[in-house]
């Protein structure tokens, strides 16, 4: 069995034995964090003008209007943050292959000084980092997750980044208006939504993070009922004020 099979082999069986939660959150956390942003953003708003003391039409009108150019901004801004991303990493993908192609044995001994810089036997990184340039597209991006920490077989698309943060902020942001849109006349049955969903979105959190799903659900509900309160009270003010 060659240096590369056993060391494989003893990955497989680690990986198969100890595992870890996934610390990036996959797309659980940008989803959990956009349907936050839409509901806190949003339940501000309308807290805010029903602070003012205006109809619930106006209320609704707000709501609908906060939802639709909160989500359109999101998704537009994430489909340039992402693009940019993906834009600079194939750049840099580009040059490195280039490297590749013209300069071989000078990317082999370079990847071989890194593993000995590791505590590889300088002999041993040698024939290590000999093997894994045998197929350029593996040695491609052996040095790319070593020199720029990142896999090019699992590039973000901006498309789906896009799609998942408008629908994520949209549903977020539509919980504060759907007690209006079902013919509440109040504030308080919106707020309790909201505030219901802030706590469960706290605690979804939890999973990609050490609390407990009650802590992280309690500090969501009580940033969210903070910053409500804060723009009703504005609203409540300047109402005053105008009226």
């Amino acid at each position: 069995m060659s240096v590369i099979d056993n060391a494989a082999a003893l990955h497989e069986a680690h990986r198969d034995n100890h595992t870890h939660r996934d610390v990036n959150g996959g797309w659980l956390r940008p989803a959990v964090f956009g349907a936050m942003d839409g509901l806190v953003s949003n339940l501000a708003l309308i807290t805010g003008v029903a602070g003012g003391d205006v109809a619930s039409k106006t209320i609704v009108i707000t709501g609908l209007a906060g939802l639709a150019a909160g989500a359109f901004s999101m998704a537009a801004g994430e489909y340039t943050s992402v693009a940019s991303q993906r834009e600079l990493v194939l750049a840099e993908l580009e040059v490195e292959r280039r490297e590749l192609r013209s300069h071989p044995k000078d990317e082999q001994k370079e990847l071989a000084a890194l593993y000995t810089s590791r505590g590889v036997e300088p002999k041993l990184a040698a024939e290590v980092a000999r093997q894994l340039s045998k197929d350029p597209e593996q040695a491609l991006e052996i040095h790319a997750r070593e020199e720029l920490g990142i896999d090019p077989s699992d590039l973000p698309s901006p498309t789906v980044a896009a799609m998942s943060s408008f629908a994520a902020f949209a549903l977020g942001a539509l919980l504060p208006v759907l007690p209006f849109l079902l013919g509440a006349a109040a504030l308080l049955p919106s707020v309790l939504v909201a505030l219901l969903g802030l706590f469960g979105c706290g605690a979804v959190v939890a999973r990609v993070t050490a609390r407990s799903w009650w802590y992280s659900g309690l500090r969501q509900l009580i940033l969210g009922g903070t910053a409500a309160a804060v723009t009703f009270g504005l609203g409540t003010l300047f109402g005053t004020a105008v009226g």
